[in-house]
């Protein structure tokens, strides 16, 4: 692919899909808040932007990997008019359907076409270009992505219309919290109640009501490991996001508003940038 393509937003995930379209040949142009973060990729031949503005002027693809819809809209929304005419869009972020929804009619009146391609995955998965793409929107503009989603990712799931990539990354977030949280409070009731953790995980993982990522976390919990593969603090994000949603289409979702407030209390006891899983951590120290 010829196509110069730009990067915005290098963080955890970011940094590691980016240089991933290094690998397979791709000509990037970068930009994120913290030059810092950048280094690697900057060595490796990616161009700086000054801005998000310089990006999207100089670039044929934009794709974003940002934290939420409040930095989404704050860097990209003042920038739609520089975007290059029938540009693409792919953003990548974590994002609640009505806000990619709002995103997606913003750029059709900039002729801007919009991918909703939130990832399903950490980063491992990240570095390893093993993402899953969950992606909504036109099928023939997913068509030109999907050879730089491919550089990312291990598959790409097209599930319509814009937003509907976003619908279900709430989903898969929103039982990974739950999840989490459950197996968490398991765990420190089973300790509570004389039963060593060992054994407590070799059961549970072993039985159908655990879900396989808890297995995949599991030397996290054992080591008290909590360097961030996902940021707690993006977890309880992307809870809040979810309930918004229920919020939206009238659905109660009481479990989903109980492991949301969890998750923030863990954040506000200071444990937001620790991984996920810290949620066991918080949860032993009540």
């Amino acid at each position: 692919m010829n196509k110069k393509i730009g990067f915005i937003g290098l963080g955890i995930m970011g940094s590691r899909m980016a240089r991933n379209l290094q690998k397979a040949g791709c000509d990037l142009i970068i930009y994120n808040r913290t030059k810092e973060k950048a280094t690697a990729l900057i060595e490796n031949g990616a161009l700086w932007a000054s801005s998000p503005k310089d990006v999207v002027m100089k670039s044929d693809i934009l794709i974003t990997m940002l934290s939420t819809p409040e930095v989404v809209e704050n860097t990209i929304t003042p920038i739609l008019s520089s975007f290059k005419d029938n540009a693409l869009w792919i953003n990548t972020s974590t994002i609640n359907p009505s806000f990619t929804e709002m995103m997606g009619t913003l750029s059709r009146k900039h002729n801007i076409r919009y991918l909703d391609a939130p990832v399903a995955g950490t980063k491992g998965p990240a570095e390893a270009g093993e993402l899953l793409f969950l992606v909504g929107g036109d099928s023939q503009d997913l068509a030109q992505a999907k050879p730089l989603l491919d550089c990312m990712g291990k598959k790409t799931i097209h599930l319509g219309t814009i937003g509907k990539g976003a619908a279900m990354k709430m989903l898969i977030n929103q039982l990974l919290g739950q999840q989490m949280a459950a197996v968490a409070e398991a765990l420190t009731m089973g300790k509570a109640m004389g039963l060593q953790e060992e054994l407590l995980l070799n059961v549970l993982t072993a039985t159908p009501v655990v879900a396989p990522v808890i297995q995949a976390v599991r030397p996290k919990l054992e080591q008290q490991n909590y360097e961030a593969n996902f940021p707690l603090k993006w977890l309880h994000k992307d809870l809040h996001l979810s309930s918004i949603s229920a919020y939206e289409v009238g659905v109660a979702t009481p479990s989903l508003n109980v492991t949301k407030e969890l998750y923030a209390k863990a954040t506000q006891n200071g444990l937001g940038d620790l991984d996920f899983t810290a949620i066991y951590k918080y949860l032993e120290s009540k």
